[in-house]
């Protein structure tokens, strides 16, 4: 790994059956960037999120954080490596409020036994819920209220939350502003400008280019479970990235043609 890289995946192969899901997979990301994971349906994007996450094991290859390989095949080995992961279906549970949903799994407990025993501290969990949300510019009406009477800018942005509060290298956020309005995706985007701020690296999923120019430093394509490009965010760019979702472009690496 190169000096400033937080999580590098480098030549990752995941089948299922006949089919390669991920084909040789090799990008990295450095601190403070924001990286776009861009392709088509079925280009291999959430195969190689969840082998991100630590829920696939990859036939081959290996996914690195800080330069440590990352422990795969249990759910919570990305979490447990500084990993944040906001899934499109935002994974919260409606029937939870604000602050149950931001620490659902990692309850502030007392006295700290095994197997998750103890009492919660309700009190340390609103407070450490308001200082979190404070931090990102999330507002919300009651952090007891539940999140299913929340607008869809309000539960993206509280999933988002959830997928920073623990994460201390990276956040991939799958879709974060999908079935939004334009003010609620406004605000989902200023949350992702706002990480590498606070010392967090992201990779980014959308088909929404014009998103992805506005808040990403590089974008990453894949087809058909392989890495046919990566080039800069930039709106010069913007038909080059469509060609190679597409597939009518030579593959590019760093910008350049692979054959080059």
């Amino acid at each position: 790994m190169t000096t400033g890289t937080v999580l590098e995946v480098a030549e990752v192969t995941k089948r299922f059956g006949n089919h390669a899901a991920l084909d040789a997979v090799s990008f990295s990301v450095r601190e403070r960037e924001v990286v776009a994971l861009l392709g088509d349906n079925g280009a291999g994007k959430s195969t190689l999120v969840k082998c991100i996450a630590g829920i696939h094991r990859p036939e081959r290859g290996t996914i690195y954080v800080d330069g440590k390989p990352l422990n795969t095949g249990g759910a919570g080995s990305g979490r447990d490596s500084g990993i944040g992961i906001v899934y499109q279906d935002l994974a919260l549970f409606d029937n939870m409020s604000v602050a149950e949903n931001l620490f659902a799994g990692r309850e502030p407990c007392w006295p700290r036994a095994p197997r998750g025993l103890g009492v919660v501290r309700r009190r340390a969990m609103l407070e450490e819920a308001r200082r979190t949300l404070h931090r990102l510019e999330v507002r919300v009406p009651n952090l007891k209220t539940p999140v299913g009477l929340l607008s869809g800018g309000q539960r993206q942005a509280i999933a988002v939350s959830k997928g920073i509060a623990f994460a201390r290298k990276i956040v991939v956020l799958d879709e974060p502003t999908a079935a939004l309005g334009i003010r609620e995706r406004t605000n989902v985007l200023r949350l992702v400008r706002q990480l590498p701020e606070n010392g967090i690296s992201v990779i980014l999923i959308s088909h929404n280019l014009e998103e992805v120019i506005s808040v990403a430093d590089r974008a990453v394509v894949l087809r058909q479970g392989k890495m046919v490009g990566e080039v800069a965010a930039t709106a010069e760019n913007h038909e080059t990235i469509v060609s190679l979702i597409v597939g009518g472009r030579t593959p590019l690496i760093n910008g350049q043609s692979s054959h080059e």
